[in-house]
């Protein structure tokens, strides 16, 4: 098979084309976060005031939420903004809205790409891809993600966390992190109560309990099947989708592109991806196209091989 490696195509870079794709800038992120959270808002306002056919709205309302993952992803990686201090805040603020310390998922995706597809070392591995329908199902539905969402916030508030990624002198900073957060969810939870107001039920949380399985399906090709390997461009898959699409997912469809180079900013991975295209080894022709794919080769136990 032809092409570079990930790292033979970094070491060819020249200085200038390494500063160039690598500097960070506050305006595009900014754009971005503003178009992400106006959506939100927009149609949170529509089911608000119960416009005709609202509960159709819920679903889209749902998508953009959970899609604010990409965001917290960008954010962690602190090349959203080239203010350190921007990245923390969506990192924080996306975080609180789908129910992920940013702090603790930081030290769990740099742990990911350091060891990307490493079934010993890769925390996004402790938890098999599925490979039957039923574990599939169950992965697709997003329950075993609250779930597992809920345990960590509570294992960190207790001061109880043992994740091999976080280093001792973090756990305070996860501990503090997660009692904020569960405060903070408390805290809406009484004034809901006592203003007698559904509102949040209808416009955050059952959206994103709908929306959840589109972030799931989109996660799965980023390395579903793809080979237990060192070369960012065989371990990681580059999905060619909409515009649309990658604008809402911060351009992370170029993932084999952000996993050879975490350093480039998402606004610069289409430049990335014009570079890198000859040597990418895993790609799909859009995201339907992977699911059908993937959902093909299920088998029909009770377990995820």
């Amino acid at each position: 098979m032809s092409g570079l490696t990930h790292d033979a195509f970094l070491a060819e870079l020249t200085p200038e084309t390494r500063a160039a794709m690598t500097t960070k800038a506050d305006a595009p992120g900014l754009r971005r976060i503003a178009l992400h959270l106006g959506l939100i808002a927009a149609l949170g306002v529509l089911i608000a005031l119960a416009v005709p056919l609202w509960p159709l709205l819920l679903v889209p309302q749902g998508i953009v939420i959970v899609f604010l993952f990409t965001a917290l992803h960008e954010a962690v990686h602190r090349t959203a903004f080239a203010t350190v201090w921007m990245n923390d805040a969506v990192a924080r603020l996306a975080g609180f809205v789908i129910f992920i310390p940013s702090d603790w998922f930081r030290l769990f995706h740099f742990a990911h790409h350091r060891h990307t597809q490493d079934p010993a070392q890769d925390p996004e591995l402790a938890t098999p891809k599925p490979e039957t329908w039923p574990a599939y199902v169950l992965h697709v539905s997003g329950l075993s993600v609250w779930s597992g969402a809920l345990k960590v916030l509570v294992t960190n508030a207790l001061g109880r966390n043992a994740d091999g990624f976080v280093p001792g002198s973090a756990r305070r900073t996860v501990r503090r992190e997660a009692r904020a957060m569960l405060a903070a969810y408390a805290l809406l939870a009484v004034l809901s109560v006592a203003a007698g107001s559904t509102l949040l039920i209808w416009v955050w949380l059952l959206p994103a309990l709908l929306g959840q399985p589109f972030l799931r399906l989109f996660l799965l090709a980023e390395h579903g099947r793809c080979p237990a390997v060192a070369n960012m461009f065989e371990n990681s898959r580059t999905t060619f989708t909409a515009l649309a699409m990658r604008m809402l997912a911060w351009n992370m469809p170029y993932h084999s592109e952000h996993h050879a180079w975490p350093a480039v900013p998402f606004h610069r991975l289409p430049d990335l991806h014009r570079l890198t295209a000859p040597h990418l080894r895993v790609t799909e022709a859009g995201y339907t196209r992977f699911t059908t794919t993937y959902a093909a080769g299920l088998g029909g136990g009770g377990t995820a091989r």
